[in-house]
């Protein structure tokens, strides 16, 4: 369990975080501090925030990076630039999807409202989207052709999002979600059709 140590000020409060694994296990431990200081923000504020959170997130991991923030839709988009994406992204995207939490929820607690952050590195997040795709356009082809559901493997919650979103069109087939936690899955299974009423036979009445 992170130990928290906090200190009053006058302009606002500093946590100390210190996990015994580092973080997210992919550095040794070292105590990151992160001063929270609750202020009104504007969405470039917000933008300009959330890349100094991520910059003193990242001083604690021994790679090289710069990061670019840009604001589309009310959406805060922070990009990493490294020669280490692969160690920042981690399976299935997982440590990327931890540093997106993580900023999140210490600019949620500094604004005082909810922003949307979106953390990518090389593309990362609209390559996984594209692949993400075309696997629920392929399951839904066979649920179609062989008339019988079948289960993805355990899924985040963005990654769900794009398999419901890529068939919510297709009138063959539905999708919902199962499971708890991180092991909840995305089921996909076909529509039933409609039976027609037989037609009565010629002759009869």
């Amino acid at each position: 369990m992170p130990r928290t140590q906090t200190a009053s000020r006058k302009t606002g409060h500093r946590n100390s975080f210190q996990g015994s694994s580092g973080i997210f296990g992919i550095v040794g431990a070292k105590k990151a501090k992160i001063r929270v200081v609750p202020k009104a923000f504007s969405p470039e504020n917000a933008a300009e925030r959330a890349k100094e959170i991520l910059s003193e997130i990242l001083k604690h991991v021994d790679l090289p990076t710069v990061i670019e923030s840009e604001l589309k839709d009310d959406q805060v988009y922070l990009n990493i630039i490294s020669n280490g994406t692969g160690l920042l992204i981690g399976k299935r995207g997982k440590t990327l999807g931890a540093l997106q939490h993580l900023v999140t929820k210490i600019l949620h607690r500094e604004a005082g409202e909810n922003v949307t952050v979106v953390v990518d590195t090389e593309n990362y997040r609209s390559k996984r989207e594209i692949s993400l795709t075309e696997l629920a356009q392929q399951l839904g082809e066979k649920v179609k052709k062989f008339h019988r559901s079948l289960t993805t493997g355990p899924m985040n919650a963005q990654d769900r999002r794009i398999i419901h979103l890529a068939l919510k069109d297709d009138l063959e087939v539905r999708t919902k979600s199962k499971g708890e936690g991180n092991l909840r899955r995305v089921v996909i299974y076909p529509v039933k059709r409609e039976r027609r009423p037989k037609r009565a036979a010629a002759g009869n009445g």
